[in-house]
């Protein structure tokens, strides 16, 4: 076989053929975003995981905190989306909107999406999803009520 033979059969199978199935020969294989969330989410107290909307979704008494997105509704990213505290949300988009952004649906109420098809820091990751669950944990606290002096 001739080296031009040999260079059309790899360009065929290796640039075109494998790609459109999902593989991509020349790139190292990296692990699931999604794994690393669930380690970090899983992790915290009383967080159980539980599929919503067709995503994982993240919880404690509380209510659902995070949940991860996979080319949700066509969107062409991989993140994560969480619960956050007033003006966080602004805040980061407007800081780093490469890796944050406002999610359909919740980011109305203020919760951030944070990317993970990026060049990612996870240690920001595990912040931000702390940060969600500790809001939801205070959220699940029994509320004291003063007693009546009567």
């Amino acid at each position: 076989m001739s080296f031009v033979a040999i260079a059309l059969v790899y360009r065929i199978v290796c640039k075109e053929a494998l790609p459109r199935l999902g593989f991509d020969p020349m790139k190292k294989p990296r692990t699931d975003p999604l794994e690393r969330v669930r380690k970090i989410a899983l992790a915290l107290p009383n967080v159980f995981e539980k599929e919503a909307w067709g995503e994982a979704t993240f919880r404690a008494p509380g209510g659902m905190f995070a949940m991860y997105s996979n080319n949700h509704h066509n969107d062409g990213k991989i993140a994560i989306t969480c619960k956050a505290p007033l003006g966080y949300q602004a805040e980061m988009v407007r800081i780093a909107p490469e890796r944050f952004y406002v999610p359909p649906y919740v980011g109305v109420s203020g919760w951030v999406g944070l990317r993970l098809d990026v060049d990612v820091d996870w240690d920001e990751v595990a912040s931000v999803i702390e940060q969600a669950y500790k809001m939801c944990a205070e959220r699940s606290k029994p509320r004291r009520t003063p007693r009546n002096p009567s």
